[in-house]
């Protein structure tokens, strides 16, 4: 392994079973490598880490069960093998895998909880006229300028919860790829999405798993410093 992927620093294991492992994903770390592999990945530390485990078989490897973006924060899962990967991932695509996010958004919600609907482009390219992205919500806090919301999205599409607040004149904190981020007054140095909880039955011990993360610092201090 190359000394640029062995890690110099440990991320949070939020949860761990004989089959799967879940961390803390910090804000503006990749997923997974880019195409050009120019800098360093969530998954490559923690397979670093892995395989510098005494208890590790040789050569069995981390694959992430799913993705959330580079600037969001929070829970992510990880299977121990290929194997296990592929069980999880039956569950994502039969939507038997609940996420929760935490987000903040800007002005005030018209009403304090709902669900948001509309095709976006997974949807058109999928060829099927009747593919909806849906995106439920309920508020947390209202404050003057801006809300915290509970964020369940029941469909899985790229930036499917950015699009959905922009759609509904609520785009999220720090938002700067669906609108411009200089219309707003409040700043935020990212996107203020956080991957709160991921709930799923283990597809090997059938128990119920429910795993959680606590908001980022950065979003914390942010929510010290707006609250008013």
């Amino acid at each position: 392994m190359s000394k640029r992927f062995i890690s110099s620093r440990t991320v949070k294991i939020l949860y761990e079973d004989d089959q799967y492992i879940a961390f803390f994903k910090p804000a503006g770390l990749l997923a997974v490598p880019a195409d050009k592999g120019e800098e360093q990945s969530l998954s490559e530390i923690v397979n670093a880490d892995f395989a510098a485990r005494p208890d590790t078989l040789e050569g069995l490897r981390l694959h992430p069960c799913h993705r959330i973006d580079r600037d969001t924060s929070g829970v992510i899962l990880f299977a121990k093998g290929q194997p296990a990967r592929d069980q999880m991932m039956n569950l994502f695509r039969a939507h038997a895998v609940q996420k929760k996010y935490i987000a903040f958004v800007h002005g005030k919600l018209l009403h304090p909880r709902g669900e948001m609907k509309s095709r976006l482009k997974e949807d058109i390219a999928s060829g099927d006229r009747n593919s909806m992205s849906v995106t439920r919500y309920a508020l947390k806090q209202q404050f003057r300028k801006f809300a915290v919301v509970e964020v369940t999205p029941l469909t899985g599409r790229t930036n499917q919860i950015r699009i959905h607040f922009k759609e509904v004149g609520n785009p999220l904190v720090g938002e700067n790829k669906f609108v411009y981020r200089k219309d707003f007054e409040l700043k935020f140095k990212r996107t203020a999405l956080h991957a709160s909880e991921l709930v799923f039955v283990q597809p090997y011990t059938k128990d119920k798993v429910r795993i959680e993360a606590g908001l980022s610092l950065d979003m914390q201090n942010f929510l010290e410093r707006e609250k008013k």
